[in-house]
């Protein structure tokens, strides 16, 4: 897929249409929690910035000490709090927490298929168009790492892999894009490929 010309009314026009959901059961029907169980409402960042070579995700890879997914790759995000008002503005909020990227430098461009995880939370994905020149500055207790990846890379359908792993006993499946020394995985991924089908079909 070349998206290397995209433009931000592009990306907008592949948002417009109503959301949808994803799981991280997907692949993996069979292991479906109980639709009444409790899900607690989280949102994440897909922050993109222009660069010389073409339009760029920024991703992170989680601190080692954090409760929930660490050492994995994420979007900037994580669970709303009480005080956010919104999904979005939490998502901004844990930005600028994690990466240092204050809401006055990101452009959403829209929201697309909420995301539920074995983790119980039901994430909402923002996509956001960051200021050219932006620099990381990461939170230790938060972030290890701070990278970017091209966009049409982990939008290139032919990029997206399914592996699989051994998990409570159980052998599950789920989607991977390995970029290099990353390995961009599960939640992430799904969402990734959610946001691939959109501008597929924008």
């Amino acid at each position: 897929m070349d998206v290397t010309a995209f433009s931000s009314p592009d990306i907008r026009d592949a948002l417009v249409s109503t959301a949808g959901a994803s799981s991280d059961h997907d692949l993996n029907p069979e292991m479906r929690p109980p639709v009444t169980r409790v899900l607690r409402p989280a949102s994440v960042l897909v922050p993109l910035v222009k660069r010389p070579g073409g339009m760029k995700v920024i991703l992170t890879r989680r601190a080692h000490l954090l409760s929930h997914h660490p050492g994995q790759v994420s979007f900037p995000g994580g669970k709303q709090d009480p005080e956010d008002g919104s999904a979005q503005a939490a998502a901004l909020r844990e930005a600028w927490e994690e990466i240092g990227l204050h809401p006055d430098r990101v452009t959403v461009l829209g929201q697309f298929d909420r995301h539920e995880t074995v983790t119980n939370f039901r994430v909402t994905p923002f996509v956001g168009l960051v200021e050219e020149g932006f620099v990381a500055k990461p939170d230790p207790f938060e972030v290890a790492e701070v990278f970017e990846v091209p966009l049409d890379f982990v939008l290139d359908p032919t990029n997206m892999q399914v592996h699989g792993r051994r998990w409570q006993g159980r052998w599950r499946q789920y989607y991977a894009i390995p970029y290099g020394p990353h390995y961009i995985w599960g939640a992430t991924a799904r969402m990734l490929k959610s946001l691939s089908d959109r501008m597929a079909g924008r």
